[in-house]
């Protein structure tokens, strides 16, 4: 799979469309990114999706799509990686490399309404509804398809984004990532992996500079430019995430669902979910 930053699709000189099968315990756990823009259907599996400013989760019947060098990790939840745990993560991916076009993207009159998909590069989406809809059912035909009836199909998808309009949810902003040095992204990664694997406990802000090899400062720099977030609102975010998902599946007293997530103040934890999701917990849960 190459390197975290670098991360390079198996595919030909010569291919414009790729189709993936992912089948596991958990998805590829790495931020990364690659050139070519992707649309993935999460079919099983649940957990946290990042990018840029965006933090969110991913759940089964979600569909992503991402533009060229978008920095992404699908991260499955804790238990996903537990041997012990019979729990799996599947998903369907169709990646889009325009650079195969070549000259014909600039030239053919029937391409040029494919420019525009340029655009898109760092950003990350939401397909949402109909769109939503008829995305899952058109990858769900890829499998069986080759030659110029997948490229067709390619193309039915890229339309459906073109048309999506309110269905179409911008998640991260713009601007913000377009592409990462290896550098700045193995050190991402590196910061990433920490907080998500330790986000429930009490990590500071002085260690995980220290993971970055960075001082606290250049580190809050580093990190504010890469997710207009703090450390601090990132882990919130982070924190909420995980309380959400406890409320939604679990029958866990709210007072026991913040120790686990990281909160000895219960008015602290009340109140950071508020801010970060405009109800509180009792009414998220309804």
């Amino acid at each position: 799979m190459a390197k975290v930053i670098s991360f390079q699709v198996p595919k030909s000189q010569r291919e414009f469309v790729r189709y993936q099968e992912d089948r596991g315990k958990h998805f590829y756990d790495k931020l990364h990114q690659h050139p070519q823009l992707q649309m993935t259907v999460i079919l099983e599996g649940k957990g946290q999706f990042l990018s840029g400013d965006y933090v969110g989760r991913f759940q089964p019947g979600d569909v992503f799509f991402l533009g060229e060098n978008a920095p992404h990790v699908f991260r499955s939840d804790p238990e996903y990686f537990d041997s012990d745990q019979n729990l799996r993560s599947e998903g369907n991916t169709v990646f889009f490399d325009f650079d195969s076009l070549g000259k014909a993207l600039g030239e053919l009159e029937d391409l040029q309404s494919l420019k525009k998909f340029r655009e898109y590069s760092g950003l990350c989406f939401q397909l949402v509804g109909k769109a939503q809809e008829a995305v899952v059912e058109i990858i769900g035909d890829f499998k069986k398809s080759s030659g110029l009836y997948r490229f067709q199909l390619a193309i039915h998808l890229l339309t459906i984004v073109e048309n999506a309009q309110e269905e179409l949810i911008p998640l991260n902003r713009m601007n913000l990532n377009r592409g990462l040095s290896e550098k700045d992204g193995s050190r991402m990664d590196q910061v990433m992996q920490f907080m998500l694997e330790n986000r429930f406990q009490k990590i500071t802000l002085e260690q995980t500079a220290s993971l970055a090899n960075l001082s606290k400062e250049a580190f809050c720099r580093f990190f504010k430019l890469r997710t207009r977030k703090t450390f601090t609102q990132y882990l919130q975010q982070l924190r909420i995430n995980e309380a959400q998902k406890l409320l939604q599946e679990t029958d866990l007293s709210i007072t026991e669902i913040a120790y686990r997530v990281g909160y000895d103040n219960l008015s602290y934890f009340n109140r950071s979910f508020k801010n970060l999701s405009g109800k509180t917990p009792r009414e998220f849960r309804g």
